[in-house]
């Protein structure tokens, strides 16, 4: 399977238009970033990871694939937090740590997964996708919380975010055989385009309040490290494990894969601005591995699939 740089181009400039937007938004309107980074926190990513599970008919061999992304990830990013703690700031470790957990999956990495795979294969990348975006909102912001809060505090503002809820809440209702009336489902499908919208610019409306100070070289090279040499390799020893232990579908293959290869997650701007640890060094960072993705997608996954014979 061949991947150009010019099949990316269309869901990229759509992303870095958003960017764009945050950036002229914070610029000329003076709009404060942090109301809506709560917003996204508290409200939009719930409703999101609540409407997916209703709408995908979570079924236990789709739920392993969530513990098991959620599991792994979190495993990766308490590791990177343990080895960076010492030799980066509190806040800048924390923020290592939360990044090296999770990818910008959903915003960037969904639209290339409906390009690469069949119906079947997008349905398994959504439930790889949900672990990880409910590590970002457990482990993940635990661990960007000790950056900045004690131990205590930091497990406080983990009980009071309503992701955990929702996830429970969804589990329930289909488990009961509960379905949804078309009225509300309807009116839930504004979310996911919302929580888009608003995450890709809020990237922009922190970059507006950036300065050349915050640019910390070492930082962003730790990011991009994480991002662009550990992920992929940890995706593609996976793959190559299962595909020793087990008969691996394709599509299931391929959805790991491409989790991967994805740029560092707006997540880690949204979380570092409700926090209140560096926004600005983790807007730099999301950003640069953004412009690198249209290139490095296409080489990592032509790589991967020959070297796993999916190619």
């Amino acid at each position: 399977m061949e991947l150009s740089p010019g099949a990316l181009m269309g869901p990229l400039l759509m992303l870095l238009s958003f960017v764009g937007l945050g950036f002229i938004a914070a610029q000329r309107l003076k709009i404060d970033p942090r109301p809506i980074a709560t917003l996204l926190v508290y409200l939009i990513a719930p409703l999101t990871i609540f409407r997916a599970l209703m709408n995908g008919g979570p079924t236990p061999q789709y739920l392993v694939l969530t513990l098991a992304l959620f599991i792994l990830v979190s495993l990766l990013a308490l590791l990177v937090h343990r080895f960076t703690q010492h030799r980066f700031g509190p806040q800048e470790g924390a923020l290592l740590a939360f990044s090296s957990g999770t990818g910008n999956t959903g915003y960037f990495g969904l639209p290339v997964a409906l390009i690469l795979l069949p119906p079947e294969g997008v349905t398994l990348y959504l439930f790889c996708m949900l672990g990880i975006n409910l590590y970002e909102f457990t482990v993940g912001f635990y661990l960007s919380a000790r950056g900045h809060f004690s131990i205590r505090q930091s497990l406080i503002k983990i009980s009071r975010l309503p992701l955990i809820y929702a996830f429970l809440f969804a589990l329930l209702l289909s488990s009961l055989n509960v379905t949804l009336p078309t009225a509300l489902t309807s009116s839930l499908d504004v979310f996911p385009a919302t929580y888009t919208l608003l995450g890709m610019m809020i990237i922009g409306m922190t970059l507006s309040q950036v300065t050349l100070a915050a640019w910390d070289t070492r930082f962003i090279a730790a990011c991009v490290g994480l991002r662009y040499i550990v992920w992929p390799a940890a995706t593609f020893v996976a793959v190559v494990l299962l595909q020793i232990l087990m008969p691996l579908p394709t599509e299931l293959a391929m959805a790991i894969l491409l989790l991967g290869v994805v740029p560092m997650a707006s997540n880690v701007v949204v979380v570092a601005m409700e926090l209140g640890i560096q926004p600005q060094k983790g807007a730099l960072a999301v950003l640069v591995t953004t412009l690198m993705a249209p290139l490095l997608i296409p080489f990592y996954l032509g790589v991967m699939l020959r070297a796993t014979g999916l190619g």
